[in-house]
């Protein structure tokens, strides 16, 4: 029998999700009704979790578990508990693990089948702007390719948070409107919650100094980290995905001239607004200090994994300081020209 325990790791969670629902209707296909339960290893014990996978229930015919933060899981007792119970286990109860790290302890890695672990990573730049176009499509609805590349910069890189995001029109549009970057705008520059690309563009506003911009972002950081999508690998990687498209954006601008608009929309900078973002990022960072921020992104997101979550969030806003007020500095040595 297979053993009916999952492990599954990543940010990409729209995926991710898609595959635990699968599950669940598996499931209940196969034993009628379940129940279903979900727990944080950051605030309940993995021995509770494991009472109410061993013990299923009175009510229904089957239980699933999903258990996050799967990354915590490293004690020498909960590991031999989960090993016991794999061993024993009963085909009505199912157990996924879950963590929005790319991979958790060795050990534990070692109790799961094969067949049964699976990493979701974020799509492709290349995958992104199809996925978007053909969101809207699949739904009935035209949107322009400036409009589409204008949500992918104001939007977290998963599936899920894409499609909560773009469905938003739906509700706002008749089929026969085509969205426009307008549109865009109106519809999620007020009413999304903050997230890495939100705080990018607070700390890369040219109308606060140093000192103003580290406290607004620390700001946002905190309003981050208190929400649903407070893990700190999403912040770090939104934040990378920023710089790197500063990087790009130094590239096609050398010499302070802006490129063509065929220049522009081919490298994503299709947007009105994505480009005055990144005009104004490019004045508060040369290329080599962006890159150098690159490296004090890397430094810290391999601080918080190795060290646990303990320190993240003194380490999350160390990393701010770094990059707002040291320009990446105190990470790597920081040329002086615009190359």
């Amino acid at each position: 029998m297979e053993a009916p325990v999952y492990l599954f790791t990543g940010p990409e969670f729209g995926k991710r999700n898609e595959e635990i629902s699968s599950i669940k209707s598996a499931l209940t296909k196969k034993l009628g009704t379940i129940d279903e339960h979900l727990f944080y290893l950051l605030e309940t014990p993995f021995s509770q979790v494991m009472t109410i996978v061993q013990s299923g229930t009175l009510f229904s015919n089957g239980v699933c578990v999903v258990c996050k933060n799967a990354e915590l899981l490293k004690k020498k007792e909960e590991l031999e508990m989960l090993e016991q119970w794999i061993g024993d286990a009963q085909s009505s109860s199912v157990l996924i693990l879950v963590s929005d790290e790319i991979s958790v302890d060795a050990k534990l890695e070692k109790l799961i089948p094969p067949a049964n672990k699976k990493k979701f990573w974020e799509m492709f730049e290349s995958e992104k702007l199809p996925w978007v176009m053909n969101f809207f499509g699949k739904n009935g609805y035209k949107i322009e390719e400036d409009a589409a590349n204008l949500i992918l910069d104001m939007v977290q890189n998963n599936t899920q948070e894409l499609k909560n995001e773009c469905s938003r029109f739906f509700l706002c549009f008749p089929k026969d409107h085509e969205i426009t970057s307008d549109d865009v705008e109106s519809v999620l520059a007020h009413t999304r919650e903050e997230n890495a690309f939100t705080l990018f563009n607070t700390i890369s506003d040219t109308r606060d100094n140093d000192t103003k911009r580290f406290e607004n972002g620390v700001s946002i950081l905190q309003e981050i980290r208190l929400s649903k999508d407070n893990s700190s690998v999403m912040i770090i990687a939104g934040l990378a995905s920023c710089f790197r498209k500063l990087v790009l954006w130094h590239e096609i601008c050398r010499g302070g001239y802006e490129p063509d608009e065929n220049t522009l929309k081919s490298n994503g900078f299709g947007a009105k607004m994505m480009r005055k973002q990144y005009k104004n990022a490019s004045k508060i960072w040369t290329i080599g200090q962006a890159t150098a921020i690159l490296a004090v992104l890397a430094s810290i997101d391999m601080e918080i994994r190795s060290g646990g979550s303990l320190m993240e969030d003194v380490l999350l806003q160390k990393m701010l300081y770094e990059i707002i007020v040291k320009k990446g500095a105190s990470s790597a040595r920081v040329s002086t020209q615009e190359w």
